[in-house]
């Protein structure tokens, strides 16, 4: 499997699709990793270069003392762009993916071409919030408790009461607490409004019309500071669209890539 090794960090990372395509980065959200996108892969267009990686503290990735800052996750980012030698890219961020999304965008334009802003915001939650989720986190049963609550947060009632959301709660039950607190820490610290506001990329929001945990008009509020941004919004979804209601999200994914010409991009 491959990973890249840095000073402070190893990532696990997928690389699919074309080698020499133009790429397409997705990023996931707190307390999941690169199987998020398993059922969007496969349905997104050939010819393109799709890069998934696990964050610090998730999945395969090594789980460094927590706290983390949100500059270590798009540090993160960068890195294994730059190891990879991608330019020009689609980034797709989902909730914390989504600020390492705006983030690396103001930092490093020559990585970003366009953004998919997905259930997330320019801040998310608040210091009390995430507080009490990081102490929670270490606690005899404390995974238990915080994956009963995002899985009430991420999921459709129906989809819950159907006992479909039952993987998640295993996966997040199983989650390392350290990992899970460090980039809770990172959101918690996080309020990009004034840079993301400064950004001049093509731009699209998604947000699900049942997510808990970002509702739709946070996802508005904050690809709205970007103009000429686009918006969908998904029916009857919740906080992970590409769970959920995969094909509806992969075709967002594939009008976007089609509106921007990505994949008659020149490929990095």
């Amino acid at each position: 499997m491959p990973f890249a090794e840095f000073d402070d960090v190893t990532i696990h990372y997928l690389d699919e699709g074309t080698a020499t395509g133009p790429a397409l980065v997705l990023a996931h959200a707190l307390g999941t990793g690169t199987h998020l996108w398993d059922n969007i892969v496969p349905l997104l267009p050939p010819g393109l270069r799709v890069v998934r990686y696990d964050a610090r503290g998730h999945g395969q990735s090594s789980t460094p003392p927590a706290p983390y800052t949100m500059g270590a996750l798009i540090r993160d980012a960068e890195r294994l762009m730059d190891h990879l030698g991608l330019r020009d890219t689609i980034f797709v961020g989902l909730s914390v993916g989504g600020m390492v999304a705006q983030g690396l965008a103001v930092k490093r334009p020559d990585l970003v071409r366009a953004l998919v802003l997905s259930n997330t915001g320019a801040k998310i939650g608040t210091p009390e919030i995430w507080a009490e989720r990081i102490a929670t986190a270490p606690r005899p049963g404390g995974m238990e408790e915080l994956a009963h609550g995002s899985c009430e947060r991420w999921f459709p009632g129906a989809y819950v009461k159907a006992g479909q959301h039952q993987p998640w709660y295993e996966h997040l039950c199983a989650h390392d607490p350290e990992g899970y607190a460090g980039c809770a820490a990172a959101i918690s610290g996080t309020d990009f409004y004034t840079p993301t506001s400064g950004l001049r990329i093509p731009t699209l929001g998604i947000a699900g019309a049942e997510d808990g945990s970002t509702p739709p008009d946070l996802v508005r509020e904050t690809v709205d500071l970007i103009p000429g941004s686009q918006f969908r919004l998904l029916r009857g979804t919740g906080h992970v669209p590409p769970v959920d209601a995969p094909a509806d999200y992969a075709a967002c994914l594939v009008d976007f890539i089609d509106a921007t010409g990505h994949l008659r991009a020149t490929p990095p």
